[in-house]
């Protein structure tokens, strides 16, 4: 099958269901909006950062753990509820979504190949750096996520943070 005839039917019946919605007529993905496939780790990581920054670049919070609605934050939160309940995961909420795992630096697993200590260490870095383009950072005097979470790398292979209890297609 053809990736573009796919994804421009996947983008017309998108259109068409948000356009309902919002009782709007016209076109939808004008300029502004498209779709983008995500072909390697650079890209996967980067479009991560993306999404888990936009509440910072919107001044709609200060730090990545009050960036609600993205899945840094809930990230965060289960490795916190982890640390505090030790090897028990935390128990889940219908709201929340089953994330792909970190699995270091193995691209033989499913999940990330990435370590969470690097990924979280990213973004923090990333949404430190002031762009004119956005309105928000992370302010230079909040201290680091790492630093916040108590994490260094021997804490990390103690505790098992390289991968959630969660994975995307486990139940």
């Amino acid at each position: 099958m053809d990736i573009t005839w796919f994804m421009r039917c996947l983008n017309e019946y998108i259109a068409r269901k948000a356009n309902a919605e919002d009782q709007y007529t016209g076109q939808f993905w004008e300029g502004r909006f498209k779709s983008q496939a995500l072909l390697d780790e650079q890209a996967i990581l980067s479009c991560m950062i993306y999404v888990d920054l936009n509440p910072i670049r919107a001044e709609l919070c200060d730090t990545l753990e009050q960036s609600d609605y993205t899945s840094i934050q809930q990230r965060i939160e289960e490795f916190n509820a982890k640390k505090i309940s030790s090897n028990t995961p935390a128990p889940r909420t219908s709201s929340e979504i089953k994330l792909a795992t970190f699995t270091g630096n193995s691209l033989n697993e499913n999940g990330i190949a990435f370590s969470l200590t690097d990924y979280l260490e990213l973004a923090d870095w990333t949404g430190r750096i002031v762009r004119e383009d956005k309105r928000g950072y992370i302010k230079p005097t909040t201290p680091g996520i790492l630093q916040k979470l108590q994490l260094d790398e021997q804490t990390c292979y103690s505790n098992g943070c390289f991968g959630f209890w969660r994975c995307a297609g486990q139940q």
